[in-house]
């Protein structure tokens, strides 16, 4: 019986000590700290700090607050330290709420609120939506909903970035990732 009870403690033992490794090896992170860049909301102006920075342009995560596609981003995509890095390191990443009422300068230099920028200059009906913008303030690649995952997020960046979307659609694009051109 004794023998038992230590082989049982020394088994749970060695189950928490993996959970606890499993847990340290997933950094997660604030998204806004750490995904989004602090923004007054001038999107004339934040171009002009995306060409200084050197990135490929910009990144608008339209939101809602009671969005849970938005949240489900936000907390199992967003808040990777992979995907913040990458990021980051390649636009300007910002948010916008689709319901705010925050004045914010368009890529022309018109004055706005979130709501009318997100909605009359957009079109944002459901969210979330990712739109990526080049350096000039044009969108080159919306992308409405909630990825399915992490990996299909990331594929969207590099969807961007390598300027596969002048060739292709991203549907086409994800199928090529993950190996081939199968038919339904």
């Amino acid at each position: 019986m004794n023998a038992t009870r230590a082989c049982t403690t020394f088994l749970f033992g060695c189950l928490l000590l993996l959970a606890g490794t499993s847990q340290a090896a997933v950094e997660v992170r604030d998204p806004y700290k750490y995904f989004f860049h602090e923004s007054w909301n001038d999107f004339k102006d934040e171009l002009n700090i995306a060409r200084k920075e050197g990135k490929h342009g910009i990144l608008i995560f339209f939101e809602l607050d009671e969005c849970p596609f938005c949240h489900r981003m936000k907390q199992t995509v967003l808040n990777q330290s992979d995907v913040q890095e990458y990021f980051r390191a390649n636009f300007r990443c910002l948010d916008v709420d689709i319901e705010g009422d925050l004045e914010v300068v368009d890529f022309d230099g018109n004055p706005s609120t979130q709501k009318d920028f997100a909605f009359k200059s957009n079109r944002v009906r459901a969210t979330p939506v990712f739109a990526f913008y080049d350096l000039d303030g044009n969108r080159v690649v919306r992308f409405t909903g909630a990825t399915n995952n992490k990996e299909e997020f990331m594929w969207l960046g590099e969807f961007v970035l390598s300027g596969k979307y002048k060739e292709m659609n991203f549907t086409k694009y994800k199928m090529e990732k993950a190996g081939g051109n199968q038919q339904p």
